[in-house]
């Protein structure tokens, strides 16, 4: 694939329009963040002078060059993985991920991803996600499992984040959480930004920092084990994407997840029989493998212009637990 050059020719009717915006305006298929980058790395000129701030804005008639450099060749290792796919076409491929599994390489996770994956089964990603990030849309956390969608080429991957930006893409989400919900449904919306004493954690944070974040929930089933101990199955609908959104704020409201080490001390499980302590401790505790599963995803076909809607099945170590909670 050679570099694409896009020339754009400014009339007086166009003076005091940002540039990252006009260009965004006239070819719709570029995201604005894709497109801001490129203007950054030096790949816009004005008048054959290079451009290098978005926020430039157009007080002269003129000419725009934007090349766009053909993407980088993937660094990664194609790996026969098996992968459980729940719909493929030319365009796009819904993954049901198993908890454990990481979404893309990264530090430490060079191979064995589903990226890995996907690269030897279906050879051609979007390139919009870098060259760690080929198809990437969206991500969940390695020890949840359920629904991912993947993009073959970039104007999916455009369409698809648009969808995600727009709060257009429907996904829900079952949870077992430690201690009863204070109420039986209710939406949770707060700001969401990095830990300042852990930069690997995200925290629940005042109106004018961080990112607005917002769940749905509503109460399933409860489980009253004993005195001390409660459990609540919940669903959750996202209606932002923030990281670790669902996890923080669930453990925002008294109720972490079971198994997320990273927001709950999960010492609960101490009082409970020793048959399902033994589980727990196996199965979620010891793995830090969290309740919680992708269980729907839904979405509009950026080709086929069609309302796609996906339902993956709870997963096994997630129902045993439901069946043992029952039983005690």
């Amino acid at each position: 694939m050679k570099p694409n050059y896009i020339s754009i020719f400014v009339t007086s009717n166009d003076l005091d329009k940002r540039v990252d915006v006009y260009i965004s305006q006239k070819f719709k298929y570029l995201s604005r963040n894709r497109l801001k980058q490129l203007i950054i790395d030096g790949f816009l000129k004005f008048n054959e002078k290079v451009i290098n701030q978005p926020s430039f804005k157009l007080k002269e008639s003129g000419e725009l060059s934007l090349l766009i450099p053909e993407p980088k060749k993937y660094e990664l290792l194609p790996q026969k993985l098996n992968l459980n796919i729940i719909y493929e076409d030319n365009n796009l491929i819904v993954i049901d991920k198993n908890a454990g599994t990481v979404v893309h390489p990264g530090a430490g996770n060079k191979d064995n991803t589903l990226v890995n994956a996907l690269l030897s089964h279906c050879k051609n990603l979007s390139g919009i996600g870098g060259v760690l990030r080929p198809g990437v849309v969206h991500r969940i956390d390695k020890m949840t499992s359920g629904l991912l969608v993947f993009a073959k080429d970039d104007i999916t991957h455009n369409s698809l984040s648009k969808q995600f930006k727009d709060k257009s893409i429907d996904r829900e989400y079952n949870l077992l959480t430690w201690n009863q919900l204070t109420n039986p449904k209710g939406v949770i919306e707060t700001n969401i930004a990095r830990s300042k004493l852990n930069r690997k954690k995200m925290t629940v944070t005042s109106s004018d920092a961080g990112k607005v974040a917002i769940t749905k929930f509503s109460l399933l089933n409860s489980f009253i084990i004993n005195e001390k101990i409660k459990i609540s199955h919940v669903k959750c609908k996202l209606l932002t994407g923030r990281t670790h959104q669902i996890r923080v704020h669930m453990s925002h409201i008294g109720n972490p997840i079971i198994g997320d080490k990273k927001y709950s001390r999960n010492n609960y499980y101490l009082n409970l029989p020793n048959d399902l302590k033994n589980f727990l401790l196996k199965n979620f505790i010891e793995p830090q493998r969290h309740a919680l599963h992708a269980n729907f995803l839904g979405f509009y076909h950026p080709i086929k212009n069609e309302y796609l809607s996906f339902n993956s099945k709870l997963p096994r170590d997630f129902i045993r637990l439901l069946k043992n909670l029952s039983e005690n």
